[in-house]
C-alpha cells in the first residue's frame, strides 16, 4: 500500500460532541460527509457520525446517498435503529433523472426551481411515496438556490400544484461567514429574512431553517439570529458543520484582517485524518549533486535522502516541493524537509540529521506535526482542498 489515511473514531465523536453542544439542544445537526467525507470516506465515518447523534447527514448527489444508506444498514456496531433513521440531504443539486432514486432511497433534496419540483411529484406520485424537499435560497453567492420575488414566486406556483412533494425546510449559504460583523452576512441574512416573508405571505411555513457552516458556528453571531428567527417562525433550527466535525476551521478574520483570537468552536476541534506512508528507499549524495526535476535542488553538502512513494497524484502537492512552499513531513517525530520537485509518484525528504536506517520507517504526511493547514499554507489554499484532494484507502483507529 502506497499511503494509507487513519480516521480517528474518538476524534471524529468528540468534535461531533463539541458542535453539538455549542449548536444547543434547540438545534439539530446535520453533518457533511460530501466529497467522500471530505477525504476521509463517507461510508467510514458515516455511521459513527449516526450513532454519535446526528439526526442527518449531507451527500453530494443521489448516488453517493445510495452509497451512504447502504452503509448505514450495513453497519454492525453503530445503533442500527439510529441509522435507519438518519436523514440524508442531497446538498449539490440534481438532475431530473435522480428523481427515482432520490425516492427509492428515501433521501431528502435539495431543490430551487419548478423543474425539480415536477421531476420529483413525478417519481413520487409513481412509487406511490410523499416526499420532503428543502429550498435553497440565493442570499447571495450566486450559486444554488432561487432569488427572493419573481424567481420565489414562480417556485412557490409550482410547490402549490404537487400533492406528493412536502416543503420541509429552508436553507442559504454564506459566502462570509468567517469574517467577523462582515456586512456581507448582514445583506445576505436580510435577503433570506426577505425571502422567509415572502413564503409566510404565501401561506407556506417551513418546520426547518439552516444557514451556519463550520464558520458560522465559529463565529457565532448568525448561530444566535437563526436562533431568534426560527423561534418567531415556530421553525427549529439545523446547523450543517463540514470541516469542523473533521477538526479545523477557517481562522476567523475581521472585516480589515485577521480577528485577536479563534473563535468558540476552532479550539475546542482536533484533527481526525492521519495521513501515512512509508520510506522506501536511502541514498547518500555529495556536495554538488542535483535533486528531482528541473535540478532545483543543489546539495550544499553531503546529505542522507529518503524516498517516498507519494506524489502529486495522491494528493501529495507539488507546492510542497523545496524553494516553493518549502514542505516537510514528519518521520521519528521530527520534520524531515522535501528536496527538490514533488514528482507524480515520488517525493524525496531529507533525513540527513535522523541517523540509522529508516527504510520501512512511518512518515506521516498529514497528521500530527504537519497539518493540513500547513499544507494549505504552501500551496496558497485552504484546507478543505488539501483533505478533499487526499487519494488513499481510509481505515478506522
Amino acid at each position: 500500500m502506497k499511503s494509507w489515511i487513519e480516521v480517528s473514531e474518538q476524534r471524529l465523536k468528540a468534535n461531533f460532541a463539541a458542535v453539538q453542544a455549542l449548536a444547543g439542544a434547540e438545534a439539530d445537526v446535520l453533518a457533511l460527509v460530501k466529497a467522500k467525507g471530505y477525504g476521509h470516506n463517507a461510508e467510514l465515518v458515516a455511521p459513527i457520525l449516526a450513532a454519535a447523534g446526528a439526526r442527518w447527514l449531507g451527500v453530494d448527489d443521489a448516488e453517493q446517498g445510495r452509497r451512504v444508506r447502504q452503509a448505514l444498514q450495513q453497519d454492525s456496531q453503530a445503533d442500527l435503529q439510529k441509522n435507519f433513521q438518519t436523514r440524508l440531504m442531497v446538498m449539490c443539486g440534481m438532475e431530473p433523472d435522480d428523481a427515482a432514486m432520490i425516492v427509492a432511497e428515501r433521501l431528502t433534496p435539495v431543490v430551487w426551481t419548478a423543474t425539480h419540483l415536477q421531476a420529483l411529484e413525478a417519481a413520487a406520485y409513481a412509487a406511490g411515496e410523499r416526499l420532503t424537499v428543502h429550498l435553497e435560497i440565493d442570499s447571495g453567492m450566486a450559486r444554488q438556490g432561487v432569488a427572493p420575488g419573481a424567481e420565489l414566486a414562480e417556485f412557490l406556483a409550482a410547490l402549490t400544484k404537487a400533492r406528493h412533494v412536502d416543503l420541509e425546510g429552508v436553507m442559504s449559504h454564506l459566502s462570509s461567514a468567517e469574517v467577523a460583523g462582515s456586512s456581507v452576512t448582514e445583506r445576505q441574512r436580510e435577503r433570506f429574512s426577505e425571502a422567509l416573508a415572502q413564503l409566510v405571505a404565501a401561506g407556506v411555513r417551513p418546520r426547518l431553517l439552516h444557514l451556519a457552516n463550520s464558520s458560522a458556528l465559529d463565529e457565532g453571531t448568525t448561530t444566535e439570529w437563526m436562533r431568534e428567527t426560527a423561534a418567531a417562525m415556530g421553525a427549529r433550527v439545523l446547523v450543517r458543520p463540514g470541516i469542523a466535525v473533521y477538526g479545523y476551521c477557517l481562522a476567523r478574520e475581521g472585516e480589515s484582517g485577521l480577528a485577536p483570537k479563534s473563535g468558540e468552536l476552532a479550539a475546542k476541534l482536533r484533527p481526525v485524518m492521519t495521513w501515512k506512508t512509508r520510506v522506501i528507499g536511502v541514498r547518500e549524495i555529495e556536495a554538488g549533486q542535483t535533486v528531482g526535476y528541473g535540478a532545483t535542488f543543489v546539495a550544499q553538502k553531503a546529505m542522507r535522502l529518503a524516498l517516498l512513494p507519494v506524489g502529486y497524484a495522491d494528493g501529495f502537492r507539488r507546492e510542497a516541493s523545496s524553494g516553493l512552499g518549502n514542505g516537510w513531513v514528519m518521520i521519528r517525530g521530527g520534520r524531515a524537509p522535501v528536496v527538490g520537485r514533488v514528482s507524480m509518484n515520488l517525493t524525496v525528504v531529507d533525513v540527513t540529521e535522523m541517523g540509522g536506517e529508516c527504510v520501512g520507517d512511518e512518515v506521516v504526511l498529514v497528521g500530527d506535526g504537519v497539518s493540513a493547514e500547513d499544507h494549505a499554507r504552501w500551496c496558497g489554499t485552504i484546507p478543505y482542498e488539501i483533505l478533499c484532494g487526499i487519494r488513499a484507502r481510509a481505515r478506522l483507529t
